[in-house]
Formats: structure tokens, sequence, C-alpha cells
């Protein structure tokens, strides 16, 4: 069995420049892409790095309140208020779309309480309870705060090092092997236009 050489065709040709074409335009796609989720990532680092900063002093406070308030009232004291306490806080988890990327946001509410919603009686506490309550009710704002700009932060990250990925793929494999095929594929047909154009000044030269 001979076999024979597969000779490229214009049609080929042309539907390989549409595939160089329609890469290059979504490299130049991706590229923006990549550069405007590095932009969101870095403004919301930089708001992480406040609530970090926030975060880490409202613990600060709340330890120092909770020491306090144990060496005037007793551990056994602030224990049996903490169990009297009534309701948790409820989350809302929705979402929005940064660039494509689906990040969490997160709603609080029943953080924060007014005194008498706390669930320890007024009588037998005394205004250090009250401080240690609204210092800890403030850390957990903030940890929450802190988790949404934190997963947040990932999901960009990980959707900048898949955007990456898929930029260098195409800048410097797909792109490239595609222009090499074309030049292969347009100095064949040149190859095949210049051996046809030879036999017909060979036919000529004999029919003279």
């Amino acid at each position: 069995m001979v076999l024979q050489d597969v000779k490229p065709t214009r049609s080929e040709l042309i539907a390989l420049k549409k595939r160089i074409k329609l890469s290059e335009s979504g490299h130049k796609l991706l590229k923006m892409k990549r550069d405007g989720l590095i932009l969101e990532f870095f403004k919301i680092l930089n708001e992480a790095r406040n609530v970090r900063t926030e975060l880490d002093d409202a613990y600060g406070v709340a330890v120092d309140k909770m020491n306090l308030a144990s060496a005037v009232n007793g551990v056994v004291a602030i224990k049996s208020t903490a169990f009297t306490t009534k309701g948790s806080p409820e989350i809302e988890l929705s979402g929005h779309n940064i660039m494509g990327v689906f990040v969490p946001k997160i709603k609080s509410t029943g953080v924060r309480k007014p005194l008498y919603e706390r669930g320890y009686g007024i009588i037998g506490t005394n205004s250090y309870i009250d401080e240690t309550s609204e210092a800890y009710e403030e850390l957990v704002e903030k940890i929450i705060v802190a988790a949404e700009l934190e997963t947040t932060m990932k999901r960009l990250l990980d959707e900048i090092e898949k955007t990456k990925r898929r930029v260098n793929a195409l800048e410097f494999k797909v792109i490239p092997e595609l222009v090499e095929t074309m030049k292969f594929i347009r100095f064949s047909l040149e190859e095949v236009e210049r051996e046809g154009t030879f036999r017909l000044k060979k036919i000529k030269a004999k029919s003279e």
C-alpha cells in the first residue's frame, strides 16, 4: 500500500488564519481580565489589611475587658452570665460578581444587642460585664467582615492563577504553534504553485 502525502489547501489556510485571529483576540481579552482581577485583588487586600488590624485591636480590647470582668466578678460568675445569654447572630449569605468571579457577601443581624435583650439580668451584674459583652459583639462583627474579605481574596487569587495559565498557554504554545503551522501550509502551497507553473511551462515548451 502506497501512502500519498496529503497536500494542504487554501481553505485550510483561511481556516487557520481565522483560528489565529480568534486566539489572539481571546489572549487579549484574558490579559485584560487578568489585569482587572489583579487590580480588584489589591484593592480588597488593602481593605482586608485594615480590617485585620481592627480585628486584632478588637480582640485585644475584648480580652482585656474579659480579664477585668473576671477579676471583679469571678470566673464562675462570668460563665454563669454567659450561659444566660439569649439568641444567636443570624448570618445571611449571598454573593456578587467581580469580573466573572462569584464572591460571597455576608450580612449579619443580631450580633449587637441592647442590654435588655442579652438575657442576663441587670441585678447581679455590673458595667464590667456589659462592657465585655459589647467588646465581644464588636469582635464578632469584625470576624464576619474579615471572613468575607479573605474568602473573596482566595477566590480572586484562584481565578487570577487560572487566567494566567490560560494566557501563558495561548501566548507561548497555542498561538506560536498555529503560526508555525500556517507558515508550513503557506510554504507548501507556494511549492505546489511553483511546481504547477514549472509543469505548465514545460508543457507549453513541448507544444511549441
